[in-house]
């Protein structure tokens, strides 16, 4: 199933790479110049799709750790010092203001001046600061990012893991009580476990034990990993189930094709980290069917539609801007895994899409997505609390860190 060397994959790769450096560059050029609120401090939280700034917007958790975890991530694949100085503005904002000193745990929202305006602990938002800061402390070497990035592993351990069916709860108060309430966001189900959170908590826990293989740590993503192989993936089709019962009842039959392409090798890279050889070759099978899967629903235009709902078998047609940036990863994945130009042709494409719809080279960043007719969804936000330089940010780097490796095999 490996890929052995094909020189003649070299160009199609070198210049695949230059176009990843290049937009790489083009994105945290934006994220630098227009985002920094120099009144209140940390980063603005909207911009508009036209590029007007509201300087009174809330600011996220998750867009700040996002924040924080891309411009580390990059700095430590360039060296570059601009970038640096960004991701400790991003540390310092994000450990000052959203950190609950008191109880642990994160906010998720502050108002504009950085005093807490939402104090529920989502276990998405941990999940993405640990992600963060693992990212910080792995650039940097800063051990208060380490400190944290622990204390909140422990946090989630404590309130948010559950003993008795595995996996992970989604919700709490400040004081770390289990909410009603427990949705990411008001277009979720009001379920306690998701995918979502679980595939965010995989990724973080995966960074963290880079920086920390402590045995407990290690234990739990080995956990996590088998989660989504007997719980998440549906083994009949290749895709994720979304949406659970405690008792990991599946409660909606729905495809995320974003997400099945992003997990295909977030997967894969969980279980390279804790180096167990039997169960990376598991996850490598189960990531190309995953592969698989989600290229059945590639549109002749190189993108994927964003959901089905299997049962009233409907399409949500519009196209947004991180499932084809996890497309161009999650393809070139499975390029490497078999060495098929076919793979790479899917990632390429998924890029060319990216290209021809998403890029603003006017203004600068990705817009949010299109509709079905290719039409500008303009309600959207250039930056926002779910809009972050995260998705197509860490697919350039991505692809820049796979091109290079296959280049060296060639």
């Amino acid at each position: 199933m490996i890929s052995s060397p094909n020189t003649s994959f070299a160009p199609q790769l070198s210049v695949y790479r230059q176009e990843m450096e290049t937009e790489l560059e083009r994105i945290l050029a934006f994220w630098m110049e227009r985002t920094l609120d120099h009144q209140n401090g940390g980063f603005v939280g909207q911009i508009n799709h036209t590029g007007t700034v509201n300087p009174e917007a809330p600011k996220g958790s998750i867009l700040n750790a996002r924040i924080l975890w891309t411009f580390s991530a990059a700095f430590r694949k360039t060296g570059q010092e601009t970038y640096l100085t960004i991701a400790n503005r991003a540390f310092e904002y994000l450990t000052k203001h959203f950190l609950d000193s008191a109880v642990g745990g994160i906010y998720w929202m502050v108002d504009a001046k950085g005093q807490p305006l939402n104090t529920r602990k989502q276990i998405y938002a941990l999940a993405f600061t640990i992600y963060g800061l693992s990212e910080f402390h792995l650039a940097t070497q800063n051990p208060e990012a380490l400190k944290v990035s622990q204390e909140l592993f422990q946090w989630m351990e404590k309130h948010s893991y559950d003993p008795e069916h595995g996996g992970y709860l989604e919700a709490f108060s400040q004081a770390g009580e289990l909410l009603e309430d427990l949705r990411l966001s008001e277009k979720d189900r009001n379920d306690p476990k998701t995918m979502n959170t679980h595939l965010h908590i995989l990724e973080a826990y995966a960074n963290l034990y880079r920086a920390w293989p402590d045995p407990q740590l290690g234990n739990q993503l080995r956990s996590l990993i088998g989660v989504f192989l007997q719980k998440i993936v549906d083994t009949a089709t290749g895709h994720l189930k979304l949406f659970f019962s405690r008792d990991w009842i599946s409660s909606a039959n729905l495809v995320s094709y974003g997400h099945d392409i992003e997990a295909s090798w977030l997967l894969q890279e969980a279980a390279e980290a804790l180096g167990d050889q039997a169960l990376l070759s598991e996850v490598k099978e189960v990531a190309l069917t995953m592969a698989n899967a989600t290229a059945e629903a590639l549109l002749p235009d190189g993108s994927l539609y964003h959901e089905l709902n299997v049962d009233k078998n409907h399409y949500d047609k519009h196209r947004e801007w991180w499932v084809s940036a996890e497309a161009m990863v999650g393809f070139f994945n499975a390029f490497e895994l078999t060495g098929s130009e076919d793979f790479l042709q899917r990632s390429l494409g998924s890029w060319k899409f990216a290209q021809t719809y998403f890029l603003d080279l006017a203004e600068g960043e990705w817009h949010w997505g299109v509709h079905d007719d290719y039409t500008l969804m303009s309600k959207e936000d250039k930056v926002g609390f779910w809009k972050c330089p995260y998705h197509n940010a860490r697919a350039c780097l991505e692809i820049i860190h796979r091109c290079e490796k296959e280049l060296v095999h060639s």
